[in-house]
């Protein structure tokens, strides 16, 4: 249950990504600078917490094992999830790029195979519910809509979906439970650095220097989904990350994210009220998650004994 509550609370300070990289994008900011300027802003941060936890030279152990392993899942991580995510942010409000992200929910119990573990069913039927009560959320806004704005706000938003899942989940097993969740989000946020340096240098000479608003703005998100909501996510799934269900149950806790963003944009954007029909999706994803978390937590079935044939005969 402490897992699923640290899912839920990291699902809130995920959501002020969508909804801050939305206003940053209604102001004239690039997404260029959204996406770079987060993970930049995030190191001098994570390196005081684990420093002052004594925690940096495990760490730089750890990384010097498998350089190149650190920067592929740090990349697919890091840098496929989080810059998609923002270059979505461009051509959609913050309640559909917070809506299909909940596609990562599938993703993740649909990754299980590559970490030979077998698909959690019954977790992926309640993960199905709660995109149906997304799609039900989305449905009148999603009227309202053009092809680019579907092309480009939903295509980038389900390749970070399956992006994130599978280098968090890579790293976790890269590291075996030797370093904590801070140690991780700072070594995959070092390792990530190239790409956002490169990304920052093309942001100079496509769009210009970052604004002020831009700036405190990709300091905010920084503080409040790269480094708070980030760090307890991992802590969450840390928690269980031997039993596929109930990994699978944290990452549902993600789906909260859509409610979430939707308060936030009335009250930061002042967006309207959610219609009905929103209301109702809002309903069934809450029903979803409950239930995703009672199932992860049903104990397993113990298997019939297995008569040898001397017993038999």
């Amino acid at each position: 249950m402490k897992a699923i509550v640290l899912g839920i609370v990291a699902a809130f300070f995920f959501a002020f990504t969508f909804v801050l990289n939305r206003a940053m994008e209604l102001d004239g900011g690039s997404w260029i600078w959204s996406a770079s300027l987060r993970y930049l802003f995030m190191v001098p941060f994570l390196l005081l917490i684990v420093a002052i936890r004594g925690n940096l030279g495990p760490l730089w152990q750890e990384m010097r094992k498998h350089p190149w392993q650190w920067l592929l899942w740090s990349f697919v991580g890091f840098g496929l999830f989080y810059a998609p995510l923002s270059f979505a942010a461009a051509y959609g409000p913050g309640w559909l790029i917070a809506g299909t992200w909940q596609i990562t929910i599938i993703a993740g119990s649909l990754l299980v195979p590559f970490f030979g573990q077998r698909i959690p069913y019954k977790g992926l039927a309640m993960s199905v519910l709660i995109l149906a009560g997304v799609a039900i959320m989305q449905l009148h806004e999603a009227k309202m809509l053009g092809a680019a704005e579907v092309l480009y706000g939903i295509v980038p938003v389900v390749i970070g979906a399956f992006a994130y899942p599978l280098g968090n989940r890579k790293m976790m097993a890269l590291t075996s439970g030797r370093i904590d969740a801070y140690q991780r989000v700072l070594g995959m946020t070092l390792a990530s650095l190239p790409f956002w340096l490169v990304l920052a240098g093309f942001g100079v000479t496509t769009a210009g220097m970052p604004s002020m608003g831009q700036l405190a703005q990709s300091l905010l998100v920084a503080i409040t989904s790269g480094i708070i909501a980030t760090v307890l996510f991992f802590q969450a799934t840390d928690l269980v990350k031997g039993n596929p269900v109930q990994l699978a149950a944290v990452e549902a806790t993600q789906s909260a994210e859509v409610v979430f963003a939707v308060l936030l944009e009335i009250a930061i954007l002042a967006a309207p009220l959610p219609s009905l029909w929103s209301g109702t999706g809002m309903l069934v994803v809450m029903i979803g998650m409950v239930l995703h978390s009672y199932v992860s937590h049903l104990p397993k079935q113990p298997s019939a004994p297995v008569k040898s044939p001397s017993a038999a005969s």
